[in-house]
């Protein structure tokens, strides 16, 4: 009884990888199941829809860690796990690209920095002079962890202003949303934020920079060389890329990739 038994799973065995190859393993071979997406605070509008369009055409579930650009890139170094990153600029991914960390990479809008006020300006800013002002208040970005935290000093710098703004900074915040809760509840009189949040806000409104004052970044997203499920990271960054992941990024107010008006910004 015990020899005709092993000879029934052998001859199952046998079956199983003659007549149908790979029945015993074929789980490893089924289409993943979801993504891990280091993404910018500054983009989760955009970011959210396009995930649940993406899940809905492709049966793929889009995971979402938003924080700082920097943060990000922080947390993708320590762990090597992940499978896409999409800063708010392109320092951040070329900073990626140079610690081996990513592997592919489209572009896909602009992000550009204004001067956000709360309605009504009640500090009448006007300018990026007007930062300097004394007993005005402002709130910037934390430079270590977001993007518009080092793109506003940086402004700031290449105008001669960031000391006497300095002085006005009452807090720094760790990503740009932060900054617009401050903002919103009347906080601070100003901060440095990107045009796209502000735009449609009913408690802010918008100082622009001028271009000869201003810095503007392209938002870039591309794959981690950690990710376990390169194609399908890959044809997610190819849908962001796609002509209907950034009509959704125009819905919620970005100037999409290429545009000649930003031509030579990187």
């Amino acid at each position: 009884m015990v020899m005709k038994r092993l000879a029934m799973l052998i001859l199952l065995i046998l079956l199983c990888t003659t007549i149908t190859p790979g029945c015993i393993d074929d789980t490893q071979e089924q289409t993943p199941e979801s993504l891990l997406v280091y993404c910018g605070a500054g983009m989760r509008k955009p970011m959210d829809e396009i995930g649940s369009l993406f899940e809905e055409e492709y049966g793929v579930s889009i995971h979402y860690n938003y924080a700082g650009s920097n943060a990000l890139l922080s947390q993708m170094e320590l762990t090597r796990k992940g499978d896409v990153y999409m800063p708010g600029a392109t320092y951040y991914f070329d900073l990626a690209r140079d610690k081996g960390l990513t592997d592919y990479e489209q572009l896909i809008a602009y992000h550009v920095p204004v001067i956000a006020v709360p309605r009504g300006n009640p500090a009448n800013i006007t300018s990026l002079e007007d930062l300097a002002e004394p007993e005005v208040t402002v709130i910037l970005g934390d430079s270590k962890a977001a993007a518009i935290g080092k793109l506003g000093d940086a402004i700031l710098e290449t105008n001669g202003l960031y000391d006497a703004v300095e002085k006005n900074v009452i807090a720094r915040g760790a990503t740009v949303n932060e900054l617009i809760v401050y903002v919103s509840m009347k906080q601070a009189d100003a901060s440095i934020i990107w045009e796209d949040l502000a735009a449609n806000s009913e408690k802010m409104e918008i100082v622009k920079i001028p271009d000869g004052q201003n810095i503007i970044k392209i938002v870039p997203i591309g794959t981690l060389t950690s990710s376990k499920q390169k194609d399908t990271a890959k044809g997610f960054v190819d849908f962001v890329a796609s002509p209907e992941g950034k009509a959704i990024f125009e819905k919620h107010g970005f100037t999409t990739y290429p545009d000649e008006e930003y031509e030579g910004e990187q």
